[in-house]
Formats: structure tokens, sequence, C-alpha cells
């Protein structure tokens, strides 16, 4: 996302990537809007721009939307992603909550729920090589070429945290994507809880389901740091400057320590960062100022 003087080239690109896996960070995450406030590249294509410069990196997307893709052509996209990366993709799916990329699809907004449902459905049976036919979407499989893992990539969904939206996570998904800037550690604590008891009604065991927090954005600086919240984040995410400013990671190393400290210890096992300017810059002072104070 552009928050003002975001370059999109390649070569942009395969730079922030090379710093992030030299510096020992072991996944590559990118988002998914079709239609926002601020300039948007397309997600999956730029996490195919950089497999080749990813090393062993793990691509994920956190997340992708199969209701505004659709079920065919985001399998399509993950098995391509799959193949060229050799097996090293996890799908974070979400139905988002953008009524303008449902309207540039032309599908009603008030169907989402129940075409994301099926679209997940949809989209892990296409990656493992059948067809599906259902309410909203029919499609003859296999899609070839197949992906490399043989049950495809695991598909984690997207949830806030709400009753609803974890059973629908616990239901469909591998694992359960939660979003930064809409949780404290406090919430995802409980929220992690509830995900146990909910895989422990349907039988299935809790050290095969995955989670992760996505849209930590974050800025590293004692001096600028609520500027760069105030000027850049804050213009284009739709929520208050006082609830970003307590639940995002900006101001001292310390302060992103503590955070970062918190939500591990209530449970979270991968944090996928998001610096808002100076990318490559802010990557190396996580990497020596905070990384080596929150690792095990």
């Amino acid at each position: 996302m552009d928050f003002g003087g975001q370059r999109f080239d390649i070569e942009s690109l395969a730079e922030y990537v090379g710093t992030a896996t030299a510096l020992g960070l072991d996944a590559v995450s990118a988002n998914d809007h079709t239609v926002f406030a601020a300039p948007w590249l397309d997600g999956p294509a730029a996490l195919a721009a950089v497999v080749a410069c990813s090393g062993d990196a793990t691509l994920v997307t956190t997340v992708a939307n199969p209701v505004v893709r659709g079920p065919a052509p985001l399998a399509k996209l993950l098995a391509g992603l799959d193949v060229m990366s050799g097996g090293r993709v996890v799908a974070g799916l979400g139905p988002g909550s953008s009524e303008r990329d449902y309207a540039s699809v032309g599908v009603p907004v008030e169907e989402r729920w129940a075409r994301f449902a099926e679209a997940v459905r949809a989209t892990r049976r296409l990656l493992r090589r059948e067809s599906f036919s259902g309410r909203f979407y029919s499609v003859a499989g296999p899609l070839e070429p197949l992906p490399t893992q043989p049950l495809g990539p695991p598909l984690w969904v997207g949830s806030w945290g709400s009753d609803v939206g974890l059973r629908r996570a616990v239901r469909l998904g591998d694992g359960w994507l939660a979003s930064a800037y809409n949780t404290t550690p406090e919430r995802f604590a409980q929220s992690w809880a509830r995900v146990g008891e909910l895989l422990e009604e349907q039988g299935r065991d809790r050290s095969g389901f995955a989670n992760g927090l996505a849209t930590m954005w974050f800025h590293i600086d004692d001096r600028h740091a609520d500027t760069v919240l105030e000027e850049r984040l804050a213009p284009v995410v739709n929520r208050p400057l006082e609830e970003l400013r307590d639940r995002l990671a900006f101001g001292s190393a310390q302060a992103m320590v503590d955070k970062l400290t918190a939500f591990r210890d209530a449970g979270v096992q991968r944090v996928f960062l998001w610096p808002v300017t100076d990318e490559v810059a802010q990557l190396q002072r996580f990497a020596e100022e905070v990384l080596p104070r929150v690792q095990d």
C-alpha cells in the first residue's frame, strides 16, 4: 500500500524481500484489495514477483478474497505460486469488508458470508485435484499445474475474533489469521482459547491448527513514530487514532518488544510485520533492536 512515496518497481520489492530474509525473517506476506483509499499493488502479483529472491521464506496471502477473485482464479493463482516456490505457500483467506471491492465485480456485499464459505470449500477442492459444484460456483477440475504440496497450500481463515468468525475459521480452515489493529493481546488470548474449545468440539487436534497475526503496522522511532502514525497510516485506515496508537507498534524499540512479547505470551505463533515507511531501514532496526529480545 502506498502511504506516500511507496515504490512498486521490481527492484524495490526485491530489495525489501532480500533484506527481510537476510535478517532472518522467515515469511513474506501480501494483503489484497481491488479498490482502496490508497494505491494498492496486487498482493498475489507482488508475491509472484519475489519468488526467486525469497529464499526459503513462506509466501502468505494475508488475506486473499476468494469471493471477489473467484475460487477458480484464486486456486489457479495459489497453485502457480506453490509450484514456482517449490511448495512454500500458505493461503490466508477472508471475505473482506469493502463494499467497493464487491461492487467492482458485481457481487452484492450482502452475499459475502454465504459465498465465502462456499468459495473456501471450492478453493480447497480445486487445490486437491478435485472438481466442485455448489450454489454459487461450479468448476470442473483438476486445474493444472497442480500445487507442489500434495494437499494444496494450507488455508488460514481470517477473523477479527467474533465467536461466529472463530467458528467459521475452525469449520473451514487449517488455521486462524487475526488482525493486529483489530485485537489486543488479552482479546487474542481469549479468542485462541475459544478456538481450542471449538476444535475439541469437532474432535480436531489443536496442535495441528495454526494461527497468525497480520497487519502489524509499525515504526520504530522515539521522536517521529507518532507523526508517521498520524500522517501516513491513520488517514487511510478506518480506525480511531487512539485505538491504532494503543494496538500497533509505533514508538521505541522497547515498546515494540513489549507489544510482541505480550502477543507471544497470548499464544500468537507468527506475526506479519508491516513497516509503514522507510521499509528497509525499519526492517533493519527491527532485526537489530527488537528481534534478539523477543526470540525464544
